[in-house]
């Protein structure tokens, strides 16, 4: 029997790659060019599940995430929150002194930007942490380093020459969890509820609109805006995140009374919460 796939975007030894190894080591990890390509994998079958990253500690949200998720058509099936260790990898034999500038994926080199000028060292952008990797142990340049996982520098090669080099004393990435299948959590368990709704650009329409979840007890983890819908910017859209499930009445009373207020209300997901958020 083959194994089940899980997709991630990034070469062997990406931090996706290590987040999906944790939560299903049986699965078979799938690499993918683009989070385009991941959504896509799941889609046509190639794999059962995608790991994709939504936010980070210290850089933020992960900006390409926040523009496809919406159009993927894929359900949130959990989550996890994988600590980020990065290595500053070079060529054997190179010393932190040699090192003029490294690369890796964008989020990366924002987590590690003070240190980076604290050394000096000068940035190139790379399309994932273990590209970087892959790239640098081609070049055979000693000048030149990448900012990558210790399961990178092994796959490739190379020597970290410094570790845990974040700026952010506890570095994590939020993943999300995508499944063809709606396989929502069970009610009576924590659980996170994630959705989309939009709301006219009009005064109090936004606190109209999430009025219901205060007055019913519900804990909202998450609230952002996505975009202006058509480019009109007469009406935006919100991601939200809220404790609790939508079959139990305290969520299933806020949700119904954002209906009154908000327009094109989409559930992406209903999923165990993870144990990092009970600190």
């Amino acid at each position: 029997m083959s194994k089940k796939r899980i997709a991630f975007q990034g070469a062997p030894g990406a931090y996706s790659d290590l987040a999906c190894r944790a939560v299903y080591p049986r699965y078979k990890t799938v690499p993918c060019m683009a989070f385009e390509d991941v959504f896509a994998a799941v889609r046509d079958g190639k794999a059962e599940l995608a790991m994709i990253p939504i936010e980070n500690s210290v850089a933020g949200r992960v900006a390409d995430v926040h523009h496809l998720l919406p159009e993927a058509d894929l359900h949130i099936i959990g989550e996890h929150y994988q600590p980020i260790v990065h290595h500053l990898l070079a060529l054997p034999g190179a010393k932190l002194s040699d090192i003029k500038h490294a690369e890796s994926h964008v989020q990366a080199l924002a987590q590690c930007r003070q240190w980076l000028r604290k050394k000096k060292i000068r940035t190139q952008i790379h399309a994932d942490t273990a590209g970087s990797a892959a790239d640098v142990a081609t070049r055979k340049d000693k000048s030149v380093a990448a900012i990558a996982s210790e399961l990178a520098g092994k796959i490739y090669g190379l020597k970290s020459l410094a570790k845990n080099i974040a700026d952010g004393p506890k570095n994590t990435t939020r993943f999300l969890i995508l499944s063809k299948e709606d396989k929502r959590a069970k009610p009576g368990t924590p659980c996170i509820t994630t959705l989309l709704f939009s709301v006219k650009s009009v005064p109090a329409a936004l606190y109209k609109a999430l009025g219901g979840f205060a007055s019913n007890g519900i804990n909202m983890t998450k609230l952002e805006s996505y975009l202006m819908i058509d480019g009109t910017f007469r009406n935006a859209e919100f991601r939200l995140d809220v404790e609790g499930h939508p079959d139990e009445k305290p969520l299933r009373l806020a949700l119904e009374e954002l209906g009154f207020f908000a327009k094109k209300v989409k559930i992406l997901g209903v999923y165990p919460a993870h144990r990092f958020r009970r600190g």
